[in-house]
């Protein structure tokens, strides 16, 4: 963790801020590769992972944007209204769990509202990489799209069509056909809100897309009906402790309040800190970080939010 400046706070779109962060020396900030996040000390004691969406070559800041969201935990309120332009914020180096495949001939970026941020830096990289790609930018209306006229004004500007829900039908995005031709040189990379999201996926998947060429970043986790939820037993396998976890618990807060580190960060099943090895028994998985492949192998799971179908997991910690 390290701080930084906010040296500009500025009105993106419609309850969209963006954040530019500076180095207190005046220096460089670490390298990162298009895709990246970092985790962000908020105001009020909240940490929040939000995408870095300028150009990649830029070592003199880096630039987010975060959605105010009503029904947040309060992460993005805070943002806006406790965050000003002149304070210190303390941050993560940059992770990277949506990357570039640098094998594919071709890409295929869609983003969905405050989705362009991860996907805007894509296309800076692969711009720069001189490699083909095309980015579909989809949004409910004008005034709430961010960075339209950095994208009009890009010098990729030719590779990006705009979608606007509000407007009329021709240009509205058709999935579908841009997904038809499944090009085994091609990857789709998406990232937005989950309805979105799912529906690119389902989409690509139904055309015959395979899993491992399609890649997504989620920015918030489902909510799961716990009313369904039942208890179960965590073994840690190197000590032999067993944990009961009660229903309205996970296996993150159980272990936590026993005093046994598990990594995380989101804490939704979104970003996949936690991941953590099952060694017996099957998980309910409840992440949007692993892929349905993944998921079906039942070796990993996210103690964060995931639970068991069976009575007991035995974990390798």
């Amino acid at each position: 963790m390290f701080e930084v400046n906010v040296s500009r706070k500025a009105i993106e779109a419609e309850g969209v801020c963006s954040f530019e962060l500076s180095p207190l020396d005046g220096g460089s900030l670490p390298p990162y590769e298009a895709g990246a996040h970092i985790d962000v000390h908020v105001p009020g004691g909240f940490i929040r992972q939000y995408s870095l969406c300028n150009d990649p070559r830029e070592r003199n800041r880096y630039l987010i944007s975060v959605l105010r969201e009503p029904s947040s935990r309060g992460g993005s309120q805070a943002m806006h209204s406790a965050v000003e332009q002149g304070q210190t914020l303390t941050i993560s180096a940059p992770r990277n769990l949506f990357q570039l495949d640098h094998r594919a001939k071709r890409h295929l970026l869609f983003a969905g509202g405050i989705g362009i941020t991860p996907i805007l830096a894509m296309a800076y990289e692969l711009s720069h990489r001189s490699l083909e790609f095309e980015l579909h930018y989809c949004f409910r209306s004008s005034d709430r799209a961010a960075f339209v006229n950095a994208l009009a004004h890009a010098p990729f500007a030719d590779r990006v069509t705009f979608h606007d829900d509000s407007g009329v039908q021709q240009q509205k995005l058709n999935a579908a056909a841009i997904l038809d031709r499944v090009d085994q040189g091609c990857h789709l990379y998406v990232c937005g809100p989950t309805g979105f999201m799912n529906h690119i996926l389902e989409t690509g998947e139904a055309a015959g897309w395979p899993q491992a060429r399609m890649h997504r970043e989620f920015f918030a986790g489902q909510i799961s009906d716990q009313g369904s939820n039942t208890p179960f037993e965590v073994v840690l396998a190197r000590s032999g402790r067993t944990f009961e976890i009660p229903v309205d618990r996970s296996v993150f807060e159980v272990l936590d309040d026993a005093g046994i580190e598990v990594q995380t960060s989101c804490e939704q099943g979104v970003c996949g800190t936690c991941v953590t090895r099952v060694l017996e028994g099957i998980p309910d998985h409840r992440d949007q970080f692993m892929t349905a492949d993944e998921h079906a192998r039942n070796d990993c799971f996210t103690p964060c939010c995931s639970r068991a179908k069976s009575p007991r997991l035995v974990l390798d910690l």
